[in-house]
């Protein structure tokens, strides 16, 4: 009997080991995954704050939450389940899909590129704070429509990584991603709109640099806040340009690629500072494509009918 137990607690320690090293795998898989997401990350953190512009301050964090809550349902219940099927049934078809949210993350970027330059955003900036009061259903519905499309973007680029994995190892990273990924972005997101707050609380503090702190931090933040929407169209224009130069690639199409990558091995022996400058020309290439992209797409979309509708 001892031995048979011995037996047991030998086979007990052997799949725990094994549960380890799986746990191990997918949490390192997720990891990796993450990572590759970085760029849709970065786009998705700083476009979310606008959506809370015009919003009284006791608001902003309610609505950060829902918008929150709307990403990680989007993740979870429409695009995991449609992706993984996609990936196990129709692997041909990320591909598209992938271009497709590319094209409408660059049309985007290029409408509020046109809206900084035209100044509308600006004005609508200036509406929504004359009427003191915003639809938070309406901001709600609209930042997490357009949080679709960014996750899709994340949970794809995401899924492409860890293609070769089993069925359920890649269902379990994509639900490590969509987890870490909206703790993420949204509690920055959370933080970025309540810093005036916390500037007003520190300077209202009695140490004289806690003060001084404070009241730097409430100075700063309009700046920063604008800073942030700028990095926003830039990364939208970024990563979309870049989701549709690689599209492209695996497409079968290589030349627009293979001209960025031209240009990037030029400037990647510069000593020193040779990977920031193969990263920039990667960064600006793809903005640019994204950028022409967009406006085309925009063009399309607000200009055309006008006119059609002017004749």
């Amino acid at each position: 009997m001892s031995v048979g137990l011995v037996a047991l607690l030998d086979d007990i320690a052997a799949f725990a080991k094994l549960a380890a090293a799986s746990i191990d795998d997918i949490g390192a898989a997720a990891g990796r995954a993450s990572v590759k997401a970085t760029g849709v990350v970065i786009d998705d953190t700083a476009v979310t704050p606008r959506y809370v512009e015009g919003l009284a301050a006791k608001r902003e964090i309610p609505v950060v939450k829902r918008i929150a809550l709307g990403s990680l349902r989007n993740k979870l219940l429409f695009i995991l389940p449609a992706a993984l099927l996609l990936s196990q049934f129709l692997p041909w078809l990320l591909t598209p899909l992938l271009m497709v949210g590319g094209t409408y993350l660059a049309y985007e970027g290029a409408e509020k590129l046109w809206e900084m330059i035209s100044g509308k955003h600006t004005k609508a900036i200036d509406d929504a704070a004359a009427k003191k009061a915003v639809d938070e259903d309406r901001v709600v519905s609209s930042a997490v429509r357009t949080d679709f499309i960014l996750s899709a973007e994340i949970m794809v680029i995401a899924l492409n990584e860890v293609a070769d994995e089993a069925f359920w190892s890649r269902a379990i990273i994509l639900v490590v991603v969509a987890l870490l990924i909206t703790v993420l972005v949204y509690g920055i997101v959370g933080l970025i709109v309540k810093m005036d707050d916390i500037g007003l609380h520190l300077a209202r503090q009695r140490t004289g640099w806690v003060q001084s702190f404070g009241r730097g931090l409430v100075t700063a933040m309009p700046r920063v806040m604008a800073v942030i929407s700028t990095v926003g169209v830039v990364a939208m224009l970024w990563v979309g340009g870049h989701i549709l130069l690689q599209g492209t690639y695996d497409l079968g199409w290589h030349g627009p690629y293979d001209l960025l990558h031209f240009l990037e091995s030029g400037v990647h022996g510069v000593p020193v500072v040779g990977g920031v400058l193969t990263w920039l020309v990667d960064t600006l290439g793809s903005a640019i494509v994204g950028t022409i992209v967009g406006a085309v797409v925009v063009t399309i979309v607000h200009f055309i009918p006008r006119k059609k509708a002017h004749h």
